[in-house]
C-alpha cells in the first residue's frame, strides 16, 4: 500500500442517532498504542542475539511505559501494533536471533513473569509479561515466533526444521500467556510462513467476555477473522497491525471503522508509526462511535483510552444489551430508539429529489434507465480499473456499471467548491496487486484534479458538501460501508442495509466536512482463488 500525507489528526466520532455507554449497561475499559517502532537500520543483515535484545528492549522500554500509564487511566486490556518490538523487512536468516518460542498456552500455562527460567531465550515474553502482571492488565503484543518441526511427520515442514511465525500473544492480567496467534495473511514478509492450517483465536476476560485475535492483511480476508465473527459469535476483536496507507478506499483508520461498523463489532486496532512508509492509523471502535487517530507529520506514538460497552452475547445474557447486538453485514436500518424524536433523521426518500422548475441541470436523471446518463470512462484507483462517470450540476441519479454489476447514485451538493470533481465509479474483478482477491466496489470519489484520468488518486481534502444514497447490485453479503470526510475525518452513513436481494444501500446527509469518498466494498471471498 502507497504512501499518503494526513495531519495530525485525533478524532472521536459519534455516530447519529447513538449514545454512549449507558450506566446500566455492563462495560470496561480498552487501550490501544500507536507505537513508532526504533528500527533494526539494516534488518537484512543477521546480527548476535544480545544485539537483538538489545534492540527490542529500546521498544519494550516505551511498552512499559504506556502499559503504566493505560492502566492508571483505567485500561482493562492494552493492544499494541504489529512488528512493533523488531520492526519489518528481514529476511528469514536475518531474523533468527529474534525470534523467541511461544508455547501454546492450549497446553502449557506459563507466566513468563512468575517462572522465567521455565523455557530458555524467552526474554521478551518475561518483559511482556510482568508488564501484564504488574498493572494489572490484559497485554496483547506482536513478536517473531519459532516453532521446530519434523520434516518425517509433518510433510509441510520448512526445510530448515522449524516454522516462523509473525505471531500475537495475549497475557492475562497475572501474567499468564492465554491465547497465541499466528498470522494467516501474509502482507510481503519473507522471514515468516503462514500456519499450515488457520487458526482461530478466542480469549477470555472476566470483565467483558470473550475476544477474538487476528492481524493487519488478515482484515481483507474471510480467514480467519470472517469465521469468528459470524459463525463462531465473536463481538469483539484486537487487531494488532503495520498498515500502509492508502486512499481512496483503503487507508487505516477508514477500512477499521468500515469494519467495525459493517460487521458489527469492537475492534481494538493499533498500527505502528513510520512516517517513511505511510504508516499510521489507530483506533477504538464500536458499530456505533469510535475514537481514533491518524498522524502522518509528528513522530511520536499515542495512547487511546475508552470506555466501551460489551457485546459478547454470553455475557449480556438475553437483555437490553443483547437486543441492541447487530447482525454481520445486516446494516444499520434504524436509529436507536433512545434517541429524541428531534434528532432522529428520516431515510432520505429518491422523491426528495426533483427536477427544478427551469429544468434539470446537466446530468441529471429522474430514472436509473434514462438515455442521457454522461459517458462513463475508466481509470485507476488502487490498482483496478474501474468504469466511472462524473457527476454534473447540482444534483443528479447516476448508473454505472462493470459488467452486470451496477452502482447507482442519487446526490445533491449542497455546497460545491470549485475545481472539485466527482466521480462514481464501479469495480467487479479480481484485485491482483499487493494481494489477491476479489472486489465488487462502488465508489463515489473526489478526483485529484479535473482531469478524468485523476480519478481514482489520492487525495485527503475535500470542500464540496455532498447528500447522497447510493446503491449496488452486489453478490456477496460481505459489504463494508464507509465515509471519509476531508482530513481524514471518519464520518458514517446515517443508514445501510439490503433494500432488496443483492442490493445493498447507504445515504448520508448533512455532511459538515467535504466529501473524500464513500464506498461499499463488497469482499467476495469465495471468488478470491478463481
Amino acid at each position: 500500500m502507497a504512501l499518503c500525507g494526513f495531519t495530525a489528526l485525533i478524532l472521536a466520532v459519534w455516530l447519529s442517532g447513538i449514545h454512549p455507554v449507558r450506566a446500566e449497561d455492563p462495560s470496561y475499559v480498552a487501550a490501544v498504542y500507536e507505537h513508532r517502532v526504533v528500527l533494526n537500520p539494516d534488518p537484512r543483515a543477521p546480527v548476535e542475539r544480545s544485539a537483538a535484545l538489545e534492540h527490542m528492549n529500546k521498544n519494550l522500554d516505551v511498552f512499559e511505559e504506556q502499559t503504566a500509564l493505560a492502566a492508571k487511566q483505567g485500561a482493562q486490556i492494552i493492544v499494541f501494533p504489529e512488528d512493533a518490538i523488531h520492526g519489518f523487512n528481514y529476511t528469514r536468516s536475518s531474523i533468527a536471533s529474534y525470534l523467541e518460542t511461544v508455547p501454546d498456552p492450549g497446553r502449557v500455562t506459563w507466566s513468563p513473569c512468575a517462572d522465567p527460567d521455565r523455557f530458555q531465550n524467552t526474554e521478551v515474553l518475561h518483559r511482556l509479561s510482568c508488564m501484564a502482571h504488574k498493572n494489572h492488565i490484559f497485554l496483547v503484543a506482536n513478536m517473531p515466533d519459532r516453532q521446530v518441526c519434523d520434516r518425517l511427520v509433518d510433510p509441510l515442514c520448512p526445510l530448515d526444521g522449524q516454522y516462523q511465525f509473525n505471531t500475537d500473544v495475549v497475557f492475562s492480567d497475572n501474567g499468564t500467556i492465554i491465547a497465541r496467534y499466528h498470522k494467516q495473511n501474509l502482507y510481503f514478509e519473507a522471514a515468516f510462513d503462514a500456519p499450515p492450517k488457520c487458526e482461530y483465536v478466542t480469549f477470555t476476560t472476566p470483565f467483558a467476555g470473550r475476544f477474538g485475535v487476528f492481524t493487519c492483511f488478515d482484515i481483507l480476508f474471510q480467514e480467519p477473522v470472517v469465521t469468528l465473527v459470524k459463525d463462531m459469535g465473536i463481538r469483539q476483536l484486537v487487531y494488532p497491525t503495520a498498515w500502509m496507507n492508502q486512499l481512496p478506499l483503503l487507508a487505516a483508520v477508514q477500512f477499521q471503522r468500515s469494519f467495525s461498523y459493517s460487521a458489527g463489532v469492537t475492534l481494538l486496532a493499533a498500527n505502528v508509526r513510520a512516517a517513511a512508509l505511510g504508516m499510521t492509523g489507530s483506533g477504538i471502535f464500536t458499530p456505533w462511535d469510535a475514537l481514533h487517530h491518524h498522524d502522518s507529520v509528528g513522530e511520536t506514538g499515542k495512547l487511546l483510552v475508552k470506555r466501551l460497552p460489551v457485546l459478547d452475547p454470553s455475557v449480556l445474557g438475553d437483555g437490553a444489551g443483547k437486543a441492541r447486538l447487530l447482525v454481520p453485514f445486516s446494516g444499520h436500518s434504524k436509529v436507536e430508539a433512545a434517541v429524541e424524536e428531534s434528532e432522529k433523521e428520516e431515510p432520505w426518500p429518491a422523491s426528495s429529489f426533483s427536477p427544478m422548475q427551469s429544468g434539470p441541470e446537466p446530468g441529471y436523471c429522474p430514472k436509473e434507465d434514462c438515455s442521457d446518463q454522461p459517458i462513463s470512462f475508466t481509470s485507476t484507483m488502487m490498482y483496478d480499473s474501474f468504469t466511472l462517470v462524473a457527476l454534473q450540476g447540482r444534483e443528479g441519479n447516476l448508473t454505472v456499471c462493470d459488467g452486470s454489476f451496477c452502482c447507482h447514485l442519487l446526490f445533491r451538493r449542497r455546497r460545491a467548491a470549485k475545481g472539485e470533481l466527482y466521480a462514481l465509479g464501479a469495480f467487479d474483478g479480481l484485485h491482483v496487486v499487493h494481494g489477491t482477491y476479489y472486489l465488487e466496489v462502488c465508489a463515489l470519489v473526489r478526483c485529484t484534479g479535473l482531469e478524468k484520468e485523476s480519478c481514482g488518486g489520492e487525495t485527503e481534502h475535500a470542500q464540496t458538501l455532498v447528500d447522497f444514497h447510493m446503491h449496488g447490485t452486489f453478490s456477496t453479503e460481505h459489504v463494508y460501508a464507509g465515509v471519509l470526510g476531508s482530513g481524514m475525518t471518519l464520518d458514517h452513513p446515517d443508514r445501510s442495509g439490503w433494500e432488496s436481494k443483492g442490493r445493498f444501500y447507504m445515504n448520508r446527509t448533512g455532511m459538515t466536512t467535504g466529501l473524500v469518498t464513500a464506498v461499499l466494498y463488497g469482499r467476495v471471498y469465495e471468488e478470491d482463488s478463481m
